[in-house]
């Protein structure tokens, strides 16, 4: 299970302690950073770090996806990032959880990966870096197969409700709305007009997710991550992938980190989306993971729940990659 039994997550009594003899921070705000976080570039002996920190109360993403335990901590304190395959680096190096409740504060310290990382932008990644993400992500899904929550992180039924309209109706109401939620309202009033079929499909999986989740369950599970969105990703030059931000880790199917990469990064990837499924299949079978009862059940049923998140996304771009996600839904929802 663990990489070497040696190993223990370092958990520091407050923040001051986690960034004890830093010689320089910096606030910084990523371009890519959607949340209320706080961000530092941290230096100490003479090394560079980045820092995180945040809380329910100033992060609208930790509210809306239900994350009020800190999901992260509970995952880094029971060892499951120091678990992961050596192809992943998460960058860690500690955590430290303050308070309790919704104001309870979380700062993550981990290493400068910022040379690492995709280049923020809308460019095509290389094949052989998108190939390599699906292949370690796969080794990862295959290392953790079968694994269980036994710690209270995300829970599957919710993860159908992240931007669902009841969902995020509080976040509506701010001074300062988050331009994800305003734009994800505005999607859901485009959806029934331009998707009709999709519209009801994912509706019908938030007023009741229970079905769609009794349905993935049924099927295999292992740990994810959560966010494999291509800003939280980056290659390493020995070839590992970095992953950074697991804001929504737990017990889910392998499909649905599969399906999330497959719906945030559609613009950057390099070749189809059948493509990227047919070769992170070919990698977790690679690993040693015997799909033949399971994969086309799985798949679809994970991208109706993908719609379920996404769909208001979907709905505020292009054509062509509405009309996939609405095939690809409504193709999966025979399986409900």
């Amino acid at each position: 299970m663990t990489r070497d039994e040696s190993l223990r997550p370092w958990v520091a009594a407050s923040l001051d302690e986690l960034v004890a003899g830093a010689t320089s921070r910096e606030p910084v705000r990523s371009s890519d950073a959607k949340s209320g976080a706080h961000f530092e570039r941290v230096t100490i002996d003479d090394a560079a770090y980045f820092l995180k920190v945040l809380s329910a109360e100033d992060d609208w993403i930790m509210r809306v996806t239900g994350n009020t335990t800190n999901w992260e901590f509970r995952a880094w304190e029971a060892g499951v990032y120091a678990a992961c395959p050596r192809v992943i680096d998460h960058t860690i190096v500690g955590m430290a959880l303050e308070g309790s409740g919704p104001s309870a504060r979380l700062s993550i310290l981990m290493t400068d990966c910022t040379e690492d990382l995709v280049p923020p932008g809308d460019g095509v990644i290389p094949l052989e870096h998108h190939h390599d993400f699906l292949d370690h992500m796969a080794r990862m899904h295959a290392h953790f197969l079968g694994w269980r929550d036994e710690l209270g992180l995300a829970d599957l039924a919710r993860r159908f409700l992240f931007f669902a309209p009841d969902n995020i109706a509080a976040e509506l109401r701010a001074d300062q709305v988050p331009v994800p939620i305003a734009v994800a309202a505005r999607g859901w009033e485009l959806l029934p007009t331009r998707s009709p079929r999709l519209n009801e499909l994912v509706r019908a999986v938030h007023r009741d997710p229970q079905p769609l989740t009794a349905a993935l369950m049924a099927t295999p599970s292992t740990f994810i991550a959560g966010d494999w969105k291509l800003g939280n990703v980056g290659r390493r030059p020995d070839g590992r992938t970095i992953l950074l931000d697991w804001a929504y880790p737990g017990q889910a199917p392998p499909c649905w980190d599969l399906t999330w990469y497959l719906a945030l990064n559609a613009a950057r990837l390099p070749h189809s989306k059948e493509d990227a499924i047919a070769h992170y299949r070919s990698r977790l079978e690679h690993h040693g993971v015997t799909t033949d009862d399971w994969w086309d059940r799985q798949l679809g049923l994970s991208l109706v729940g993908m719609a379920a998140v996404f769909a208001w996304e979907k709905a505020v771009g292009g054509d062509a990659e509405l009309a996939w996600w609405e095939q690809a839904a409504l193709a999966g929802s025979v399986w409900l």
